[in-house]
């Protein structure tokens, strides 16, 4: 695993009223050359027809990242195919692309950005705003009543920088309410200044959301536009260890324990089988915590040393399932599964070390297929971490 991670992660609020929203963000990573592409996409408008020009704007731009064609000629094959509105006479979605390339031996990040008709990105380099050079470029379509600027831009990245991507749901919130003028980029910029300085490593999912937040309250909870903000956050990765299944050999716990010992981040173990092994070779007493428990999952138990105890087969399938869908953990009960849930999006890299016994309690035919067998249930969890949330997994078997 490497020893730089690139934390990327988003927030969004549907305009007030609205069930589906006219922001779009798409993320991906193509491993295979070291690439991430990071689109934000805001339609004209509100509702499902912002919706779909954002989604077609997002989806065509996505695409063009991934082509071999310069992102300065894909910034303008979209502009020609994008409609203008005959009311209006402006585009009907807006973009934001970045293009992230890293190297494994690299610390530095390298970003290829374009920008048409959004709020100007945002870099902090710790606290601090870093300034940059765009080139702009005019563009004149049929049907618009004005020159359009695409700006674009390359630079670096290293440990400790953010780039900070939003719609002018942010800059225009408090517009006409609480600020006159609305918030705007020096007040966004200022706000994120002071969120850094409190907390210098907060995550890109908590700095997008506090953004989030307090653009909605600048709008008195009740938002005028669609407010969606995107963090890109380079730093040392947060590592996080999953131990689940007994060790096929009883002469193998001591070697789980030297592991568990020896690992520098979070560490889960779930099952209770499992947890009663590391208890014993770690000298750690083991004890049950009422107060994280629903009626879908097991309560957690407490271990020092260990950040998380938990049930083993019910709990991973929730834990998957919730991941899966993406469902909204402010939704969810307080129970072991979302604990487990908030411990793995705030991880980079999650290690699993899977116990290989069988547990013959797992074989019984009236508990659901997809709990039966471990190793499916850590191949779910890995696809949805990797595939969802881009985050590393790795996994040993013992």
């Amino acid at each position: 695993m490497n020893n730089v991670f690139i934390d990327v992660d988003y927030a969004q609020i549907y305009k007030h009223g609205q069930k589906i929203g006219g922001d779009v963000f798409l993320l991906s990573r193509n491993p295979d050359n070291n690439q991430i592409v990071a689109t934000l996409s805001d339609g004209l408008g509100s509702g499902v027809k912002a919706n779909v020009l954002a989604s077609l704007t997002a989806h065509m731009a996505h695409k063009l990242s991934f082509s071999p064609i310069n992102l300065n000629n894909s910034a303008r094959i979209i502009m020609d195919t994008l409609p203008v509105c005959k009311e209006r006479k402006i585009s009907y979605s807006t973009f934001t692309i970045a293009d992230i390339r890293y190297k494994d031996s690299n610390t530095d990040i390298e970003v290829n950005l374009v920008e048409y008709d959004n709020p100007p990105s945002l870099r902090f380099s710790g606290s601090s705003a870093v300034k940059w050079n765009r080139v702009k470029t005019e563009l004149q379509r049929e049907g618009a009543f004005k020159k359009e600027i695409v700006s674009s831009s390359q630079f670096k990245l290293s440990i400790g920088d953010r780039l900070v991507m939003f719609s002018d749901g942010v800059t225009q919130s408090g517009l006409g309410k609480s600020l006159p003028l609305g918030w705007r980029i020096d007040g966004v910029r200022e706000f994120i200044r002071k969120e850094i300085e409190n907390d210098e490593d907060i995550s890109s999912r908590e700095l997008s959301r506090a953004i989030v937040q307090k653009a909605n309250s600048l709008d008195g909870l009740c938002s005028k536009d669609d407010i969606t903000c995107v963090v890109v956050y380079i730093r040392r990765p947060r590592r996080t260890l999953i131990v689940t299944g007994p060790p096929f050999t009883k002469e193998a716990d001591e070697a789980l324990g030297e592991k568990i010992k020896a690992f520098d981040g979070r560490k889960i173990v779930s099952g209770g089988t499992t947890a009663q092994i590391v208890s014993r070779v770690l000298g750690k007493k083991l004890s049950i915590d009422m107060k994280c428990w629903s009626k879908d999952v097991p309560p957690s138990s407490k271990m020092e040393g260990i950040d998380l105890v938990t049930e083993g087969m019910l709990t991973l399938s929730q834990v998957a399932t919730i991941l899966e869908k993406k469902m909204n953990l402010s939704d969810l009960p307080n129970d072991p599964a979302k604990k487990f849930v908030e411990i793995l999006l705030d991880s980079d890299q999650v290690h699993f070390i899977v116990g290989t016994k069988i547990n013959e309690a797992h074989q019984d035919p009236n508990i659901p297929v997809e709990i039966g067998i471990r190793r499916t249930i850590i191949g779910r969890l890995r696809k949805a971490l990797e595939e969802i949330y881009l985050k590393e997994t790795s996994q040993e078997y013992l």
